[in-house]
């Protein structure tokens, strides 16, 4: 795991008690789960028509966003360029290959696991000329 977490079981039959009685509690995981699945469908959406390329600098951004940067200025977070693969929905070695455009490009920097970003601007430029609108 990423983060310490915390678990607790709550028994099907009061849950779906509290979900006959409780109107506003039923409101807001109808909103909840309506959010994930749109941005599920936005993720499956984005694999499928954006390029590879996009997809990285999506991940990179999001990844900055969700974790934050050290002290030194890397993003908070050591993937292992197979995770961060699996992660953007291709392989190390396009992983590996994009990372390195980009770092000649001057969009971002890597030491190892470490990475950071050295122009947001442009990384958004390659997400926003790929990306299409959610209908």
């Amino acid at each position: 795991a990423l983060e310490n977490a915390s678990a607790c079981f709550i028994p099907i039959d009061f849950f779906t008690s509290s979900l006959k009685v409780n109107y506003v509690f039923l409101y807001q995981l109808m909103l909840f789960f309506a959010e994930e699945l749109k941005l599920s469908e936005r993720k499956m959406r984005n694999l499928a028509h954006m390029t590879v390329k996009g997809r990285v600098a999506q991940a990179l951004l999001l990844l900055q966003t969700k974790f934050g940067n050290s002290d030194e200025g890397h993003i908070n977070i050591l993937l292992s360029r197979q995770d961060f693969a699996s992660y953007t929905g291709t392989t190390y070695e396009t992983v590996f290959r994009m990372m390195a455009e980009m770092a000649a490009q001057h969009m971002i920097a890597v030491d190892g696991k470490k990475i950071s970003l050295l122009n947001e601007p442009a990384l958004q430029l390659l997400i926003n000329d790929l990306q299409m609108p959610l209908s």
